[in-house]
């Protein structure tokens, strides 16, 4: 079953609104423009239940079909904030915040979610509930978790639970997927190593933290190439190292790196935050100063359902004729909260030659709304089948 006839006929419709949401970016929780549109949009196409406010600005409709003989519930999640990047397309709906901008790609999968939303309050040709979710903050701040947090998948009984995202360097509107691991948990680390500061002139009278830190940096590398299982995959990146002082002749008191750590494993994750602190503390006694390591744990590993994985590539294989076994991904992404709470299954669309997410100069191609919107929609039509 290809690309629905109905969404080619909304595809203009549909990157309207997608344009007006790219034009007016917001990010993190303030959503509040973006969450206000799509509630009207939902209440405008007929849903059967409208509720805003869900993990501070998220939205949620409620669209049942013309039978409900097994009460199953799906739920469909789309993510609406943007980045804080200053944007550099040139487009003629180009972003109107400064400093802000869609740079992910969350104005087309809100787009697209409602695009689907839109063809199944009009047709309701399935046999349960679809519930729409449509989510702020996810570059960053949990905006996943925070609606799970607010009940969302047991107040509305949601059985299962898909996600979508679209992939540049992707072929427009094919798809992508693996079950199990998928996206990587992503933590953060912050650490201050303390020494004694003096004159540059007189090393021997200092606990030079500048050369502590440059050995803790180089040390933290051996996570990977000595700790973990080489078969195992964990990245531990240092990506700010700064001293106390500024001035070319003086040895610094303090030197705080921070980072970023990626894994794919729960045993892994452990293992990294282990051997962060261990490394740290040694290295400081070794030059006879101290470590304070901070370790902030981010988004968890995300995971695919067997079932609802080979269930997705089936829908996207009728919708776009192919569905390839997708790479992992040592991004974050804070769907994995929602797969925590329920089964279900996160998709890659195609995003053409574009330029990659989180760049100034990325854009949605509006030519994978189609495909989008119709692999929601038959998930929906082909999980739950008319009675």
């Amino acid at each position: 079953m290809p690309v629905k006839n109905r969404f080619a006929e909304l595809q203009g419709e549909i990157t309207e609104w997608r344009r007006d949401i790219h034009e007016n970016p917001e990010i993190l929780f303030d959503t509040h423009r973006t969450s206000a549109l799509v509630a009207e949009k939902l209440q405008e196409f007929g849903a059967d239940e409208v509720v805003t406010g869900i993990g501070r600005t998220g939205v949620v409709g409620v669209i049942k079909g013309k039978s409900d003989s097994k009460g199953k519930v799906i739920g469909l999640r789309a993510d609406m904030d943007a980045l804080p990047i200053l944007e550099a397309t040139g487009l003629d709906y180009a972003s109107k915040t400064p400093g802000a901008m869609h740079a992910c790609g969350h104005d087309g999968h809100t787009a697209m979610l409602l695009g689907a939303a839109k063809y199944l309050s009009e047709t309701r040709n399935f046999d349960g509930t679809v519930v729409v979710i449509f989510q702020p903050a996810e570059e960053g701040g949990a905006g996943g978790k925070e609606m799970c947090d607010d009940d969302m998948m047991a107040r509305w009984g949601i059985d299962e639970v898909y996600g979508m995202h679209n992939w540049p360097g992707q072929p427009t509107g094919s798809f992508a997927i693996r079950s199990g691991a998928f996206f990587a948990a992503t933590d953060q680390f912050d650490i201050t190593l303390e020494g004694r500061g003096g004159h540059a002139a007189k090393p021997h009278e200092t606990v030079d933290t500048t050369v502590m830190a440059a050995q803790a940096v180089l040390a933290l590398q051996t996570i990977a190439s000595r700790n973990a299982d080489p078969i195992d995959r964990v990245v531990v990146s240092v990506t700010s190292f700064e001293t106390s002082s500024k001035a070319f002749n003086v040895i610094p008191q303090k030197v705080q790196l921070k980072g970023t750590v990626r894994t794919m494993t729960k045993e892994m994750r452990e293992l990294a935050e282990t051997r962060i602190k261990e490394i740290c503390d040694g290295i400081a006694a070794t030059f006879g100063g101290t470590a304070d390591v901070t370790y902030i744990r981010g988004y968890p590993v995300m995971v695919n359902s067997e079932e609802q994985t080979e269930f997705a590539a089936e829908v996207a294989r009728k919708v776009s004729g192919d569905c390839v076994e997708a790479p992992l991904v040592m991004g974050g992404e804070d769907f994995a909260f929602m797969l925590e709470e329920r089964p279900g299954a996160y998709i890659l669309v195609g995003n053409g030659d574009t330029a990659m997410v989180h760049h100034p100069e990325y854009n949605f191609n509006d030519e994978a709304i189609p495909a989008g919107c119709s692999w929601y929609a038959e998930l929906v039509e082909q999980r739950m089948p008319s009675a």
